[in-house]
This record gives C-alpha cells, sequence and structure tokens, in this order.
C-alpha cells in the first residue's frame, strides 16, 4: 500500500527552531495545521510537547481539525484562518478562540453566538492588499472597524492581510508597510492598540533575514516552513529547518517491458491522464511500473520520484505508471518507489482515506 510517512519528530525540531528565530525577531506566530487535515496521530504527537507553549496558536481552516485540537489540548490557543460561513458561526465560536474575518456581517453573528456562550471571541481583520482573494477594501476599512469596536462579545486584536496564496502576489516590503501603516491609522483614528500585525506566513520568512518586516508587522501564520520546512517563495529550504519531515513511497504492482505506444483506436471515452514522453529514435518498448495511487489520492504532477529517471507516463483513478527506461534496475514487483512530495500533493493524501499513513 502507498504510504505517508510523518516525522513528528523533525516537524516539532523545526517548531523549535522557528520559536527562537522569531522571537529574536520580535515575532509571534500561528501554527497553521491545515496540512495534517486533523490527522489525530500527527496531532497528539506534536500538540503535547512542550514547544507548542511558545506558539501563539494552533490555526486551520476547517472546523472538524479544530474540534479534534481542542480535544486533544483543549488549553490551546485555536485560530480559524479564512473567513467563515454564517451557518458555520456556532462551531467557530466552540472550537476557535480566533478567527480572520472580512464580513460584517459574519462578525455580527459571531457576536451574538459568543453571547450565547458565554465567551469572548476574537477577530483580526483582513484588508485587500493585492492578492485578490479575501479582505476588506481598503477605502472601506475605517468604516468597517467603526462597526466591529462597537461589539459587545467580539474582541478586535488586529489587523492582517493574505499574500501569495492565490495569484501569487509577494509580499514585499511595500505592501508590508501599507499594512502597518493602516494599522496605525486605525490606531490613531478610534484610540485603540491592535494587538496582532498578520502581515506574514511561510512565502514571508525569506523578508525577515533581508530586514525587509517592518517593525509593526508582528505576527505570521507558518505552515509549510514548519512541517515541511521550506519558504514558498522560492521552494528552497529556509535557513536550518529540516526538509525531510514527511517522505511518500509507493509499491509496484506490476513492471513488465511495453511498448511506448497505445495499440487501437484511442477514443474519448478514457478516463485517464496521460503525459508526454519523448524516446530517442529507434526505441520501441521501455520497462513500466504501476504503482498503487492515482487521480483520486493526489494530483500526479505534485510528485517527484526522488530516483530522477522514471518519468510519468499516465495516472487514472486509482493506479499510476512510471517509464523506467530501457533497464528496469533495482526495481521488482513488490519492491517501491519514493517520492518527494509538496505542500499541495501531501495535504491531499494526508485526506485520502486509502493511503495509508505512518506517523513516526
Amino acid at each position: 500500500m502507498a504510504t505517508l510517512t510523518i516525522n513528528t519528530e523533525r516537524i516539532l525540531e523545526n517548531i523549535r527552531k522557528l520559536n527562537t528565530y522569531l522571537s529574536e525577531n520580535n515575532i509571534k506566530w500561528t501554527l497553521v495545521s491545515k496540512m495534517l487535515c486533523g490527522h489525530k496521530g500527527a496531532l497528539e504527537r506534536i500538540l503535547p510537547d512542550k514547544c507548542i507553549k511558545q506558539v501563539h496558536s494552533v490555526g486551520d481552516s476547517r472546523i472538524t481539525n479544530l474540534r479534534i485540537i481542542k480535544e486533544i489540548k483543549p488549553d490551546i490557543v485555536t485560530m480559524y484562518i479564512k473567513p467563515p460561513a454564517l451557518n458555520q458561526v456556532k462551531n467557530v465560536i466552540k472550537y476557535a478562540d480566533i478567527s480572520l474575518n472580512t464580513s460584517f456581517n459574519t462578525i455580527e453573528a459571531l457576536d451574538k453566538e459568543a453571547g450565547k456562550q458565554g465567551k469572548k471571541h476574537r477577530v483580526i481583520v483582513m484588508i485587500e492588499m493585492g492578492e485578490l482573494r479575501e479582505g476588506v477594501v481598503r477605502n472601506d476599512i475605517l468604516n468597517f472597524y467603526e462597526k466591529i469596536f462597537k461589539l459587545k462579545n467580539v474582541e478586535t486584536i488586529g489587523l492582517g492581510t493574505n499574500l501569495g496564496c492565490m495569484y501569487g502576489v509577494e509580499p514585499t516590503y511595500d505592501k508590508l508597510i501599507q499594512l502597518s501603516l493602516y494599522t496605525h491609522l486605525i490606531e490613531a483614528r478610534f484610540n485603540k492598540k491592535l494587538e496582532l500585525i498578520s502581515g506574514g506566513s511561510s512565502i514571508t520568512l525569506p523578508l525577515i533575514t533581508k530586514g525587509k518586516v517592518p517593525k509593526g508587522v508582528n505576527h505570521f501564520r507558518i505552515g509549510e516552513a514548519a512541517l515541511l520546512g521550506v519558504s514558498p517563495l522560492n521552494n528552497k529550504k529556509f535557513r536550518n529547518l529540516s526538509t525531510s519531515t514527511i517522505e511518500f513511497h509507493a509499491e509496484i504492482l506490476e513492471l513488465n517491458k511495453k511498448e511506448i505506444q497505445p495499440d487501437g483506436v484511442i477514443g474519448a471515452g478514457n478516463v485517464g491522464h496521460t503525459s508526454s514522453l519523448e524516446f530517442d529514435a529507434g526505441v520501441k518498448e521501455t520497462y513500466r511500473s504501476i504503482v498503487d495511487f492515482g487521480q483520486l489520492d493526489v494530483d500526479v504532477n505534485d510528485l517527484r520520484p526522488k530516483d530522477e529517471k522514471l518519468q510519468l507516463v499516465g495516472t487514472t483513478s486509482d493506479m499510476t505508471v512510471y517509464d523506467l527506461g530501457s533497464d528496469k534496475g533495482k526495481y521488482k514487483v513488490g519492491g517501491q518507489i519514493h517520492f518527494m512530495p509538496n505542500y499541495t500533493s501531501i495535504a491531499r493524501l494526508m485526506n485520502s482515506r486509502y493511503m495509508s499513513k505512518e506517523i513516526i
């Protein structure tokens, strides 16, 4: 069976290193755990560790995952990291101590529900800074805060922005200084201090090293760097973090020498996807290996075989084919092919009930 192996000690060591690094730069941070898809075994190894006490909060974009986090560690501060749906307001108040918001109607509903549950719910308002995903438009931000500051059961603790997630707008110094300036404007207008200016994520980490994060930006939401050791700004290892935290391997179901071109009438009814491979003139057959995962489990384009000679041939719902070339080498039926998965592929594999998860 194809297996995703999660090395929790290496992840914890990454968290410890980030704790030290961010603390030295006067930045608080939220550990974004959504890539783990609420996997109880992994979270039970990570959340009780003492290094988590130095993390400001643990964030996720799924209510079910926050519920699992609270079940494992009831005293942990949780953050819902996307604008809540109105029909989930009750659960947001129940399982999230903090939420990121962009709609006054939603915040008003959170305020009413917090009153019913006898809680004080904290919110960070997200402002639109060019990524065109979630965020209050800049011209409306003062009117927005004027309304939410009047609510009784909601405590507005910050201002945040999201960059780099949809269009890939980079978190430049100019973008972050704008965020900081809007914070000063809000604080001066309403004579209130905002606790968290949340302008950073894994993609922003390299800017700290370059001295390009304004002092006013004091909170990061970090998942990929903690869990995989890389920054999506350049997809490279960040500082001294481990990039060997999560590995994926699949079992070889069949290995035969086959023709490189299909034989027969090619119709439009196929359910698979093939890649475009080029072969030297005269090559008619190569070794083909079938492994036990497919489109239902992961986007194969997000997986890179560790053995660079292996090339993707195609994939169907539950099997994928790789070309080994003219020499099958060390590979055999029952053997394994090892892959280097990225953030998106790991999230999908974690979410697939057909993939085995090994927690070490």
